[in-house]
């Protein structure tokens, strides 16, 4: 190929670890905004705060209603305003505010159809909205409405038919304007699959809607092999930095740890001579394979809200639960993990324990579990008078109770997960079971999703929970 200079595997900066797919990411001035897919957890759309590209905050979520599925939104900020374009039960919708920590409005449906929404601001201040299959739609000049019909515009880069991939799958359009083009960054390829699957793409084109020339380069970022780190790397935003550098952030699943979801990674990027980007390739071969922090995941129940890290299962009711004083205390509902409307957090390292002391009343049960869907789940749980294991989304082998309180560790090790168990949260005993969980991800189960850790009530009445301590276990 005439490209294949540029074929060499870089390591790039994991700036955040864990299931953070879909990053869309929006400087302005001297801070940088970023969001994700937030698929059928709740609150939603959780945004992060930089100066420095690698080391992220949460600020707050801009979703603070259920609406379904949410999928890869595009994060932007338009005359003073930040706008998050996000698709959702088979069509579009936005959401704005004035600052990026909020309040955000409401959402309103643009009644669009199509997946992964890109917003442009043209040069004469005309709106647009392009969405997956390479469509594009005119936006009233306030962004919150259509004023069009969707029209094909750009019909994505061939791919070589001897490439590896999951299809052809033209989405995540994202647009910036250069100079005297407008540029799409499209992903390819497919989101999960075989390792080389996925992948991003660029076309420019001096008219909002085309026609689009294919960068000769392409693509901008792609995993060449399985035996490379960074696995289906795709979908992704240019951006720059005050200084005038350029970088692209995108996904990608680490190898052999589909567990984890698609993680959000970093590269530098140049613009060659004849004006396309590229990933920039350092002297030695590769980048150091640095990240960036992880925000602490451990919670004492102190305050009166629901910190961060914690986000519900396809619902949010704020009548579910009440936090303060050390405990977060959560009414049961449903059988199992699978209707309970369980409680996740999204764990960023290959091996990690997490332990958390629980009370549970005479109806009611509770547990610690890693959980994919409502159909594949792992972990333990507990009645007054039983402990159980939980695999594959069934209850099975089971012990006797030791009373309706409890502490409960689980270890994942590098997809191998034990149990304990303690009365005082000092001595522990090993559950007589442990699992293996490698194949609890996309490829097995579908939903494009990570392996979450996360506590549930099923039952009648309610449970307690206290000292939520999550620990990286050092590789």
């Amino acid at each position: 190929m005439s490209n294949s200079k540029l074929i060499v595997a870089t390591y790039p900066i994991a700036i955040l670890r864990g299931d953070y797919p879909d990053p869309s990411i929006v400087r302005v001035g001297q801070d940088f905004y970023m969001t994700h897919s937030s698929f059928m957890y709740a609150p939603g759309l959780l945004i992060w705060h930089s100066r420095n590209l690698t080391d992220w905050v949460p600020l707050c979520y801009a979703l603070q209603t259920y609406v379904g599925d949410v999928w890869a939104p595009d994060l932007v900020y338009v005359n003073g305003l930040f706008y998050i374009y996000f698709p959702a039960n088979g069509t579009n919708y936005v959401i704005y505010a004035e600052k990026a920590e909020g309040p955000w409005s409401d959402p309103i449906d643009l009644t669009v159809d199509g997946i992964d929404p890109g917003h442009l601001l043209a040069l004469d201040g005309q709106r647009y909205l392009y969405v997956n299959y390479g469509r594009a739609v005119s936006l009233a000049l306030d962004g919150l409405s259509a004023a069009g019909e969707l029209q094909t515009v750009y019909e994505g880069w061939p791919i070589p038919q001897e490439w590896v991939v999951d299809g052809m799958a033209l989405e995540s359009p994202k647009l910036l304007v250069r100079g005297d083009y407008y540029y799409l960054i499209c992903a390819q390829g497919g989101t999960a699959g075989p390792a080389t699957s996925h992948m991003a793409v660029a076309a420019r084109s001096k008219n909002p809607l085309g026609p689009w020339e294919n960068s000769p380069y392409n693509p901008l970022v792609h995993t060449w092999s399985k035996e490379e780190r960074w696995w289906s790397k795709g979908h992704g935003t240019l951006i720059d930095t005050p200084d005038g550098q350029w970088y692209f952030v995108y996904h990608a699943y680490e190898k052999e740890y589909y567990t984890l979801g698609r993680q959000t990674l970093l590269d530098p990027i140049e613009w060659t001579e004849d004006g396309w980007p590229i990933v920039s390739q350092d002297p030695d071969g590769e980048m150091k394979p640095v990240q960036g922090n992880s925000p602490e995941l451990s919670d004492d129940f102190q305050g009166d809200a629901l910190s961060w890290q914690w986000r519900f299962y396809k619902e949010l009711d704020p009548e579910r639960y009440e936090v303060g004083g050390g405990v977060l205390k959560l009414k049961a509902k449903g059988d199992s993990p699978a209707d309970s409307g369980p409680l996740v957090v999204i764990p960023p390292d290959r091996a990690y324990e997490a332990e958390v002391e629980i009370k549970v009343g005479p109806e009611a049960e509770a547990g610690l579990v890693l959980f994919y869907n409502d159909r594949c789940y792992a972990g333990i749980s507990f009645t007054e008078h039983n402990i159980h294991r939980l695999r594959r989304g069934i209850k099975g082998f089971s012990i006797k109770g030791l009373g309706s309180r409890l502490h409960l560790k689980l270890r994942n090790d590098h997809h191998t997960v034990t149990m304990f168990t303690s009365t005082d949260g000092i001595g522990w005993t090993r559950f007589p079971s442990t699992m293996e969980v490698s194949g609890y991800n996309h490829n097995t189960f579908g939903e494009f999703i990570g392996l979450r850790l996360g506590i549930y009530a099923a039952g009648n009445g309610e449970a307690e929970f206290s000292r939520f301590r999550y620990r990286r276990i050092e590789e």
